[in-house]
C-alpha cells in the first residue's frame, strides 16, 4: 500500500464505480457534500474520486465514509455503486444497489482475507456479472495468497469488472493517497468536479426523471413514504454513530421520498 505525502503509514483513499454514464452521476453526486472528480470509467461506467475529507481531517473511518456514500447515490437509481477503499490496515469493497443491505469483502493489508465468502458471491449476483466464469475469479480472491496483498486483490477484483465493461483510467490506481488520486482524476480527459455543496434538482419532469427514475409511474407515492420511513431511523443511527456517510444516506432518503411525494401529489388530478 501506499504511504501518505508527510511519511509514515499508508493513506487511506477511496474510489466509488457507478454503473452509470457521468451525466447521470453528475446529477445526484452534489448531493454527498463532497467534493470529488468525476471521470468515465468505461461503456456505461464512471467513477467518483473524492478528496476524503472525513477521514483526512474527521477522523472518520474510510470503509464507513464510503459505505454510506455508495448507499446515498444508488438509492432510487437503477444503477448499483462498488466502493474500493483501503488504509493503513486494510482495504475492500462496498457494493450499494437500490434499497438492498450494502454488501462486500474486505482483506488485511497483507491479501489475507477477512470476510465470508458469501458477500463476494452477493457482489457477482448484483452487479449481473457471469455466474460461471466471473464468479469463479472472484472466489479466487477470497482464496490465501502469499503473492497477492490488498491492492493486488482489488486489481484482481477490477480486472473482473472489464468483463462487465468497466474501465477505470490507469491513472486512478487503487491504494495510492486520496490526495494524489485527486489530482490525477482532475488531469484526466473529460474530468468533472462536483459541487462541494448539497443541491436539490428542479421541480421539472425531465430533471427529476434523470435524478430518479421512478417518480410519476404506479406506485411513486407508497415509495416515496418508504423511502422517508427508512432515511428517518438510518439518520438518526448517524447522527448516533458520528458517521457522515451514513448520516448523508438517510438525509438523501429523506430528501429522495420528500421531493417524489410531493411530486406524486401535483401529479394527482
Amino acid at each position: 500500500m501506499s504511504t501518505s505525502e508527510s511519511g509514515g503509514e499508508p493513506a487511506a483513499g477511496a474510489l466509488l464505480l457507478c454503473r452509470a454514464a457521468p451525466d447521470s452521476v453528475a446529477a445526484v453526486a452534489p448531493l454527498l457534500g463532497e467534493r470529488m472528480t468525476l471521470v468515465g470509467a468505461g461503456a456505461g461506467w464512471s467513477v467518483l474520486v473524492p478528496e476524503g475529507g472525513p477521514w483526512r481531517q474527521g477522523g472518520e473511518p474510510v470503509d464507513r465514509v464510503v459505505a454510506g456514500w455508495a448507499a446515498a447515490l444508488a438509492v432510487g437509481a437503477p444503477w448499483p455503486v462498488l466502493a474500493l477503499w483501503w488504509d493503513a490496515d486494510r482495504a475492500g469493497c462496498t457494493l450499494a444497489s437500490g434499497f438492498h443491505r450494502p454488501v462486500g469483502y474486505v482483506w488485511l493489508a497483507d491479501g489475507t482475507p477477512v470476510a465470508e465468502d458469501e458477500g463476494m458471491r452477493t457482489v457477482a449476483a448484483r452487479l449481473g456479472l457471469d455466474p460461471v466464469l466471473d464468479l469463479q475469479s472472484l472466489e479466487a480472491l477470497t482464496r490465501p495468497d502469499d503473492g497477492a496483498d490488498a491492492r493486488v486483490r482489488l486489481r484482481g477484483l477490477l480486472a473482473v469488472l472489464t468483463r462487465a465493461g468497466a474501465a477505470l483510467p490507469v491513472a486512478l490506481a487503487p491504494g495510492e493517497p486520496a490526495a494524489r488520486l485527486g489530482a490525477a482524476a482532475g488531469a484526466l480527459p473529460g474530468a468533472r468536479p462536483t459541487a462541494a455543496a448539497a443541491h436539490r434538482p428542479t421541480a421539472g419532469e425531465s430533471r427529476l426523471a434523470s435524478w430518479m427514475p421512478w417518480v410519476g409511474g404506479p406506485g411513486a407515492r407508497a415509495l416515496a413514504l418508504a423511502q422517508m420511513a427508512a432515511g428517518l431511523p438510518l439518520t438518526a443511527w448517524g447522527l448516533r454513530r458520528g458517521s457522515g456517510g451514513w448520516t448523508t444516506a438517510g438525509l438523501l432518503l429523506l430528501a429522495h421520498g420528500a421531493v417524489g411525494a410531493g411530486y406524486a401529489l401535483s401529479r394527482r388530478p
